[in-house]
């Protein structure tokens, strides 16, 4: 068995495909399949269902999928600690953000690249339960999350911006003036909102319910981005962090303040407690300290 081997398995895992999984890892298909065969006769396990394509993992696969993950993690982690005695930060920050966090985290990344230049980024949006399962399992080494019923006893959270609520349109469509908008007026106007597992969209339940007000959504989605294509087309209205600057992704697309409008949980930077965690995890964290004392 050698390191290989078990990224080729959680390739396998991610892509759910063997081409993709081949590609991934810079390998033809039949290598990848031979070296996981290898490694199946090693462990004398069965661990991939194979069909015509890939079929899913057998139940010794999953666990033996679960130890990849960690193995990895510390050997990577070995190697970012190594390097971080010797004064240097190298490979890849993990980071999960919670959609619509108004987090914007291409400033802490620029920073972090600017004091070492060898890092790499890898960036995934999240839900607040799959950050924390994540951070558990060690696929990620820091979320950007909402802190609401944290436990404290396995993470460790950095608290940041309150997250403000205001609604965006297209100007080509709508238009409000200057003043910020009462959840009166908004529940009257045709809405867009993610679907109700999404924390963000809790705040904003909350903050309509606290006043009497049920709108009815024209249009709920838990993607992100058709949730903008509705907008930029005219279809709804959508109620968004009103420091995420989204305004600015197209030239006729504004961004009004709510009254009141403030999310409901406030959000941080978590880490998780238990080792291993990784140095790149511990500077990333110290550096979000440093920038707040300043």
């Amino acid at each position: 068995m050698d390191i290989k081997q078990l990224r080729f398995l959680i390739a396998l895992d991610e892509t759910r495909h063997f081409g993709q999984a081949a590609a991934r890892c810079h390998i033809t298909q039949p290598t990848l399949s031979m070296r996981l065969r290898n490694l199946e006769e090693e462990l004398e396990l069965p661990l991939v269902v194979r069909g015509q394509r890939f079929e899913g993992f057998t139940a010794p696969g999953e666990r033996v999928l679960a130890w990849a993950r960690s193995v990895l993690a510390a050997y990577d982690g070995l190697h970012a600690e190594a390097a971080a005695c010797r004064g240097h930060l190298v490979g890849t920050l993990r980071l999960g953000v919670v959609p619509l966090s108004s987090f914007d985290p291409v400033p802490l990344l620029t920073g972090l690249h600017a004091e070492h230049p060898q890092l790499r980024f890898e960036l995934s949006a999240l839900s607040a339960e799959q950050i924390l399962e994540h951070l558990a399992s060690n696929r990620i080494d820091l979320g950007v999350s909402f802190l609401e019923q944290l436990d404290n006893d396995r993470f460790e959270a950095l608290p940041l911006c309150e997250t403000r609520m205001g609604l965006l349109y297209d100007e080509r469509h709508f238009d409000f003036g200057e003043q910020p908008l009462s959840w009166e007026a908004v529940a009257a106007l045709p809405l867009g909102m993610l679907t109700n597992s999404m924390q963000f969209r809790q705040s904003i339940d909350h903050a309509f319910g606290s006043r009497g007000l049920a709108p009815q959504p024209l249009l709920q989605t838990d993607a992100v981005h058709q949730l903008l294509q509705a907008v930029h087309g005219g279809l709804c209205c959508a109620i968004m962090p009103l420091d995420g600057g989204l305004e600015a992704l197209t030239e006729h697309l504004r961004l009004q303040p709510l009254d009141q409008g403030s999310n409901l949980a406030s959000l941080g930077l978590i880490m998780r407690r238990s080792a291993p965690r990784s140095a790149l995890a511990e500077a990333c964290f110290a550096f979000c300290q440093r920038g707040f004392e300043e």
